[in-house]
């Protein structure tokens, strides 16, 4: 596949030295460039007439916040989203929650093609910095939503779509600077249309950043680059972009009692040299390149009928390091090291964990639209091929250490084949009906050790095993337009979900992960007016063995969970919008919600007696709880923008509030995050001169009011000692007053 790709592209490039850029476009071709829309799969994508609450932010939107802050955070307008950043500054390493849900269960695509990672599901936005500067839109779907490709959607769904083709030739420079050293700068280009019917689009950029944390710095480089040509009735259009990041490890956050003395204090990194001095590795850093290639058709078969087909393929590989202190040869295959006679049973060391992945497959849509029918066939084929491997490339006392010693490995392979059905018609007059008929088949097989040392059996923990799934995702929704400003509708849907590979490396063999179900019930009204829009959408997310937060992490930062019988999530989000004067715009939204475990216990709570030591073990206990809070789901989620654009100038105050959040499932306030609220400021100003298109100035200024808060946290331990509940926690505090500002010359 990768020879392809790279044919393709020379292909491309070489057609486009003999083309010539259109000054004045025949008839023909007019019509060309406004018959064809731009390649994406609208089949992804919710409409006025789709029964589903959702989100659409344009690129004028992108444009205006992106100033080197990763995605999550131009998307923290939208109802029910809360962004967090590991280093506190929305550079480098950064997450996001979507009604209380967590990123890796949330569908994320790109052009229609899958971007989740097939294992972990989580959608590493780190990979491609300034990922941003290529896009033309994002649609964020809440709840089930449609029918997509790739993981299920189990609280909300994300489609980005890049930069469509351009008419004319354009160029860009912009460059950001701002608090901690940040910086990020970017070239793009584009050839517009040639008389060939090519166009050709290209981009370079870098973030840097020192972060708000300790060491917390992000070292990220990105490319885009788009070949396309546009026919009468036929698109194709290569797209490929990727980015290598190389970040400080903060993915540990600041212990709970530094957050008053000291809070930017990372600990990641510490160990003590042989003069006992204590010491921070400058190499604990996470080193990743990921590249994408996508190649998409686009055929109109007739008015009413297209074909969309994609092919794509993504190389991941890079590894995190760190220094590990005292820990046993044994656990590495190591040879212990003797001292003055004496056996040493334990080291430091320095080891890279590592991956080294390939995902490629196709997607397809047929798509049949007229006034009162659309329906589409699409589905996707798709294979993960992953290598899991660790090597120790330091240690200190070492006897006959071999380069790079391998110490685990294992390989995943995961087949996924899915195919939907869907349609909306207008039964009746103003009276929409949607069904949509998903179907998924899995197969996930693990062969090897994973990381993890098993002090029982002497050896690393065997994973092998293969896991099979068949899912049926049945989705119905009806609307109903009361007149030309007003809409009412009610959809319901069934979506599973298979467990990711940490589920199952990180429990034991006696509580293996089931895959989990949601019935999600949304009724929703929307009124648009020209000065005014506004609308409600209600929702009851119902759960059975839902995969919940723990409040725990893996050593690399990754969020543990569990399954819980029943669960639930109920709320209602309002969305408002008005044209105050013809300069002053105000849009508004709010989510108040119930989030809730029933019956829920929790297990195995550790007890100690005078102090937390192996000899003061006295056992454990179950705690039978009841109805409680699901761990990182406000109640509260509020944002606010009030916005002034006068001539050239544009002003923006954005206002959020997030209520408290608890960071187990057990409601005990000891383990929980303090509401807050947060006001970022962003100022720009657009000046036009004969000889450049455009020069635009902006300036963000993040929490103007500097409120001291934290956006995310994880309990370490959590044991009674003395009958005394001992909360051991880590949290992930948010920059103090900082600012970005950008200039960006336009040609």
């Amino acid at each position: 596949m990768r020879q392809i790709f790279i044919a393709a592209t020379a292909l491309f490039f070489s057609i486009s030295i003999f083309g010539q850029t259109k000054n004045n476009a025949t008839a023909n071709d007019s019509i060309r460039q406004i018959s064809l829309k731009e390649v994406i799969v609208t089949s992804l994508r919710a409409n006025e007439r789709s029964a589903v609450a959702y989100s659409s932010v344009q690129k004028e939107n992108i444009e205006q916040r992106n100033l080197g802050q990763d995605i999550p955070y131009l998307l923290a307008l939208t109802p029910s989203f809360i962004a967090t950043s590991d280093g506190g500054t929305g550079i480098g390493y950064t997450g996001f929650r979507i009604r209380g849900t967590d990123g890796n269960r949330i569908n994320v695509t790109i052009n229609g093609v899958p971007f989740n990672d097939a294992e972990s599901h989580a959608s590493y936005f780190v990979d491609m910095p300034d990922f941003a500067s290529s896009l033309s839109s994002v649609q964020v779907q809440r709840g089930v939503g449609t029918s997509t490709n790739g993981a299920a959607a189990f609280g909300a769904s994300i489609n980005m779509q890049t930069e469509g083709s351009r008419p004319n030739p354009y160029a860009e420079i912009g460059s950001t600077i701002g608090s901690f050293n940040s910086n990020k700068n970017t070239l793009k280009a584009g050839t517009g249309l040639l008389k060939s019917g090519f166009t050709f689009d290209a981009r370079l950029s870098n973030v840097t950043s020192d972060g708000y944390l300790d060491r917390a710095s992000a070292d990220l480089k990105s490319y885009y680059f788009a070949g396309g040509y546009y026919g009468n009735k036929t698109t194709l259009k290569f797209v490929t972009f990727g980015g290598h990041e190389k970040t400080y490890q903060a993915w540990y956050g600041v212990i709970a009692d530094s957050l008053a003395t000291n809070r930017t204090y990372n600990e990641l990194g510490k160990y003590t040299d042989n003069n006992k001095n204590t010491k921070f590795y400058d190499n604990q850093v996470d080193d990743y390149t990921q590249t994408h290639y996508q190649l998409h058709w686009s055929q109109i078969l007739n008015p009413n009928l297209n074909l969309n087909a994609s092919a794509h393929y993504t190389k991941g590989s890079g590894y995190y390091e760190e220094y590990k202190e005292e820990r046993k040869y044994k656990e590495y295959g190591l040879i212990p090291d003797t001292i003055a006679g004496e056996v040493q049973k334990k080291t430091d060391l320095v080891r890279r964990k590592w991956l080294d992945n390939d995902f490629y497959g196709i997607t397809y849509a047929l798509n049949y639209e007229t006034k009162k029918l659309n329906a589409t066939i699409g589905g996707a084929l798709n294979r993960y091929d992953g290598d899991h491997f660790g090597k120790v490339i330091w240690v200190r006392n070492a006897q006959n250490l071999q380069p790079n010693q391998e110490y685990y490995r294992s390989n995943s392979l995961k087949d996924e084949a899915s195919i939907y059905a869907k349609t909306t018609a207008e039964i009746i007059d103003k009276l929409f009906t949607t069904i949509d008929l998903q179907y998924r088949h899995i197969n996930y097989s693990l062969n090897g050790v994973s990381d993890k040392y098993n002090s029982n059996t002497g050896k690393m923990d065997d994973i092998t095993n293969v896991y099979k799934f068949d899912f049926f995702n049945p989705k119905v929704g009806l609307t109903y337009q009361l007149n030309k400003e007003n809409h009412v509708y009610a959809s319901y849907s069934i979506a599973n979900r298979e467990p990711n590979r940490s589920n199952y490396t990180d429990n034991s063999t006696a509580a293996q992960p089931k895959p989990e179900r949601l019935y999600d019930t949304e009724i929703g009204y929307r009124f648009q007016s020209p000065r005014f829009t506004a609308s409600a959408n209600l929702y009851y997310m119902n759960y059975k063995d839902q995969l919940i937060l723990t409040g725990k992490l893996s050593e690399i930062g990754e969020a543990l969970t569990s399954n819980i019988p029943e669960s639930y999530r109920a709320g209602i989000e309002l969305v408002a919008g008005v044209k105050i004067t013809n300069w002053l715009n105000w849009d508004g939204n709010i989510t108040l919600s119930q989030n809730k475990i029933l019956n829920f216990t929790e297990e195995g709570v550790d007890e100690y007696v005078n102090s937390i030591a192996d000899e003061n073990w006295i056992g454990s206990r179950d705690n039978v709880l009841g109805t409680t809070d699901i761990a990182y789901s406000p109640n509260v989620i509020a944002n606010s923008l009030f916005n002034v654009k006068i001539k050239s100038f544009n002003i923006g105050l954005h206002s959020n509030y997030v209520g408290k959040q608890y960071i187990d499932n057990s409601s005990d306030n000891g383990r929980s995050i303090d509401a807050y609220f947060v006001n970022n400021l962003n100022v720009g100003y657009e000046l036009k001169l004969n000889k450049v298109k455009a020069i635009n100035f902006n300036l963000l200024v993040n929490n103007l009011l500097n409120t001291q808060y934290v956006t995310n946290g994880w309990t370490w331990y959590a044991p009674y000692v003395d009958g005394k509940r001992v909360n051991d926690l880590r949290f992930f505090p948010q920059a103090s007053t900082n600012f970005l500002a950008s200039v960006t010359l336009k040609f």
